[in-house]
């Protein structure tokens, strides 16, 4: 590690994996290996009960012997060299690599060899993945860590930001907006008497509509780490799949292993309605109710040790304590057939009467998750107290035609963007016709997927054009028409000049 590496890192033990603030003052050993002193009297221990307890056998040893390290049955052979003759020859494990004889054993070496082994060697042995990085020590004092007001952009400009990238749903993008100057203020209020208390916020919406989209855009455009976790893979404690600390683990991850400027990051937690407890469920569901429990006190805010580098806690990986209290969650989830419990409630009323309600009233409504209430939340299969941890829910709008179409050519990285690219790099003009846009998001309507279908669609279209157009360096113009979309025609190509 460099000088400016070592102040702000910390060591961790080569052999248990605990850090130096968890561990204690390290021991340096040969080769950059650091040892906290526990493991290094356990050693000490071993090396003394193989030798009948007799401390004098042991002053002929490496400085560093691990038990169970090296025998001399499977440690590597090594080059020796004669000091009289000056002569290299190989010599086994057993034998001194200053003499001639074969079996000889250096003078007080109770192993039976007195070569010493690399860092690399000892882990190759053991079986072991390379010694740890040091973990970043923590930084409350820094500068770094201080929110400036002034700096943190306002709502609208979030807005503005992500509408550069997001096209509609214009609430969504105010409510997340919001949300995030919020957090941004909370973490630099230092007012002892009113304490803020975080909005954890729930965004339901069809697949497609942009959810995922609209977070990882904030990642790109916030200075705060943010961690994007599947809750599909999330099981309870004790069960094949990940811990629930592990969405904190990624946090951790993303702020460099910084625990101080993990504490102010953000998570967001996708695919949130897997979580839902399952109806007429005859086994012990591991991946469902049970994780939305686990769930409940990072929501709230809890001290927790999470593994750093893995997702899972065992003896060989360093644990941090990271204080939630301050990380804010945003959940996501498309919440299928949850419009069907909506429309049962909205048609509870009474059919008969003059004031009575039709019944198919909302059977032709396209939107209505934005009648969406705790109620249906809790039938669709969440617990009470999941959901009271996420006070802010907000929904996003199925994609409509229009909607599709300016995916298609507004943002920043729209697809046919990234395809007039490629073609550009060949010097070739790109372009695709108004009634050629209409049938393109006609097509994914259909599909029923959200924006996600455009890209499927694109890829199919530009398929023979991508294979083609290089081996004609003539051509100078593509034009994609309705035509070609439909498969009755063909595109219109120009050649230069």
């Amino acid at each position: 590690m460099s000088e400016n590496k070592n102040e702000n890192y910390e060591e961790v033990c080569f052999v248990c994996r605990r850090s130096e603030s968890k561990a204690g003052p390290m021991l340096k050993m040969p080769g950059g290996i650091s040892v906290c002193q526990s493991c290094m009297q356990k050693s000490i221990d071993a090396a003394v009960a193989l030798n009948g307890g007799d401390l004098s056998k042991l002053s002929g040893q490496p400085p560093f012997m691990m038990p169970g390290m090296m025998t001399p049955g499977n440690a590597p052979a090594v080059t020796g060299k004669n000091e009289e003759t000056g002569e290299l020859k190989e010599v086994t494990t057993t034998e001194d690599p200053k003499t001639e004889e074969k079996g000889s054993e250096a003078p007080g070496n109770p192993f039976g060899f007195s070569m010493m082994l690399t860092p690399e060697d000892i882990q190759s042995m053991l079986g072991r993945r390379p010694m740890p990085k040091g973990v970043k020590k923590p930084s409350k004092d820094d500068e770094d860590l201080k929110i400036d007001l002034k700096s943190v952009p306002k709502p609208s400009e979030i807005y503005d930001m992500l509408s550069e990238y997001v096209v509609g749903q214009e609430q969504a993008k105010k409510a997340i907006s919001v949300a995030i100057y919020n957090h941004y203020k909370r973490l630099a209020s230092e007012d002892e008497e009113i304490e803020i208390e975080k909005s954890n916020m729930l965004m339901i919406g069809p697949t497609g509509a942009g959810k995922t989209f609209i977070v990882k855009t904030l990642a790109r455009l916030l200075n705060v780490p943010l961690a994007i976790a599947d809750a599909t893979a999330l099981t309870e404690a004790g069960y094949i799949g990940d811990d629930i600390e592990s969405v904190v683990t990624k946090l951790l991850t993303a702020a460099d292993n910084d625990v101080a400027r993990a504490e102010q990051g953000i998570i967001y937690i996708d695919e949130i309605d897997k979580l839902a407890r399952k109806r007429n469920a005859t086994q012990r569901d591991v991946s469902g109710e049970s994780v939305q429990q686990g769930l409940l006190k990072l929501l709230e805010g809890a001290e927790i040790e999470v593994p750093v580098g893995a997702n899972s806690k065992n003896a060989m990986v360093p644990l941090e304590t990271v204080n939630t209290k301050n990380i804010l969650f945003i959940c996501g989830g498309a919440f299928p057939d949850l419009e069907e419990i909506i429309k049962e409630r909205l048609n509870e009323k009474s059919s008969m009467g003059f004031g009575a309600d039709l019944k198919d009233k909302f059977d032709k409504e396209k939107d209505l998750l934005k009648y969406v209430e705790t109620e249906d939340l809790r039938k669709f299969g969440m617990i009470p107290e999941f959901i009271g941890r996420l006070p802010v829910v907000f929904t996003l709008t199925p994609m409509t035609k229009e909607m599709l179409i300016r995916v298609l050519k507004e943002p920043k990285n729209a697809i046919v963007k990234q395809y007039r690219k490629l073609l550009s790099l060949d010097e070739v003009e790109l372009n695709f016709t108004d009634e050629a846009y209409d049938v393109i998001a006609e097509k994914a309507l259909k599909k029923d997927t959200g924006a996600r279908a455009l890209r499927s669609i694109i890829e199919d279209i530009m398929l023979d054009i991508m294979f083609e157009i290089p081996k004609d360096p003539n051509i100078g113009k593509v034009t994609i028409t309705a035509e070609y979309v439909n498969g009755t025609g063909g595109p219109v190509i120009e050649m230069r000049g």
